[in-house]
């Protein structure tokens, strides 16, 4: 099933079992669709491909955790924990994230491939291994692993 069909369902879900957040969730996901095939020229009626919905839902994941991180440090316990259930729906469309392990090893060969010795040059080698791990790891996570390297 794609990702587009299975927000729609998961919002009709929620509607049935009048569960707020997941309601909340699933229309700012479709929101985020819509707004996103607008912003490529298509019209909101064209249809969501995987790749495009598993863009965006990236992006409100990173999104909510930082969210979360702001309202933690704020003080707002409440606004937090909405946060959190919010990330927990969308982390259901996430693919299986890559250990770090994994990562290590594809940022090591992208390092030889690309002949990167001098530590300047760690943001090309970070969006080299973010392209490959596409969606399967955290940007955070590549980036610590891409400084170690130096």
């Amino acid at each position: 099933m794609i990702i587009a069909t299975e927000v729609r369902e998961g919002m009709k879900q929620a509607m049935r079992d009048k569960d707020q957040v997941a309601l909340d969730t699933y229309r700012g996901v479709l929101s985020a669709f819509t707004n996103e095939l607008v912003s490529t020229g298509k019209t909101p009626q064209d249809e969501v491909t995987d790749d495009m919905a598993l863009k965006v839902i990236l992006k409100l994941i990173k999104q909510r955790k930082d969210a979360i991180t702001q309202f933690e440090a704020g003080g707002r316990a409440d606004l937090a924990a909405e946060e959190k259930a919010q990330l927990a729906l969308l982390e259901k469309f996430q693919p299986a994230q890559m250990s770090e392990a994994d990562i290590r090893v594809i940022a090591e060969r992208k390092k030889a491939e690309l002949n990167v010795t001098d530590p300047s040059k760690s943001g090309i080698l970070t969006g080299a291994v973010m392209k490959e791990v596409a969606g399967q790891a955290d940007g955070g996570i590549v980036k610590l692993i891409v400084d170690s390297l130096f």
